[in-house]
């Protein structure tokens, strides 16, 4: 198979990837439907750089080493589940807190303060919500060893990063836009609530779940 052909497998499967529902894309739309396009657009900046970094780790075969180490990875696993399961918590506080003072206005104008006024925090969290994802590292650390080989050319494994960086940031900002026009965000403004209390329970079981393999895992190493 010659580059070119490595290449445009390699930005299939990534984008077919990117499309499926998990915490990148529920990150962007709860925060774009809430916030607005500014945030959105931040957020999927964010979550684009966590992507390249992920794949600069996993071509270098950092992220394999981190992968074979039974101990090393588990602790990887708790810090990322955590980090989920604490983004999906605060979502589902907020809910809860929002539906039983029917304060959703005030709720809303808190969070906008809290998130469209600093676009430094609307990155990080996307940086943060991906990178500490164990399952991106193992994702990458598959993807990068099954379709880039060790002999592909240093120009070549630098376009695979600039293709795997460009289709996030294109995917996730198209989905950021496309959530926070004028008109559709009068229809889901009723709705931001629920679409929080979604996105909180699919955090939470995220991160639930990574908690409860790295913990049975590192059980099992010691």
């Amino acid at each position: 198979m010659n580059e070119l052909s490595i290449l445009v497998t390699l930005a299939t499967v990534h984008f077919i990837a990117l499309m499926s529902p998990g915490p990148d894309f529920a990150l962007v739309v709860q925060n774009a439907t809430r916030y607005g396009r500014q945030t959105g657009v931040y957020i999927a900046l964010g979550l684009s750089f966590g992507i390249l970094l992920h794949s600069l780790l996993s071509l270098t075969g950092v992220s394999y080493l981190v992968h074979q180490q039974p101990t090393l990875f588990a602790l990887v696993q708790i810090a990322g589940g955590s980090y989920l399961f604490y983004l999906g918590f605060g979502a589902l506080k907020g809910t809860w807190q929002t539906l039983s003072s029917k304060s959703e206005t005030s709720a809303e104008e808190s969070g906008s303060s809290l998130l469209l006024s600093n676009k430094r925090q609307a990155f990080s969290r996307g940086f943060a919500t991906n990178i500490l994802n164990p399952k991106a590292l193992v994702f990458f650390v598959s993807l990068m060893s099954t379709l880039v080989p060790a002999s592909m050319s240093l120009t070549g494994k630098g376009v695979a990063l600039f293709i795997l960086w460009s289709l996030s940031l294109a995917w996730f900002s198209f989905l950021a836009w496309a959530l926070s026009t004028e008109r559709l965000q009068a229809k889901l403004k009723s709705l931001a609530v629920y679409i929080d209390g979604l996105c909180g329970i699919i955090f939470t079981l995220v991160g639930a779940s990574i908690l409860w393999q790295s913990l049975h895992a590192l059980l099992n190493t010691i």
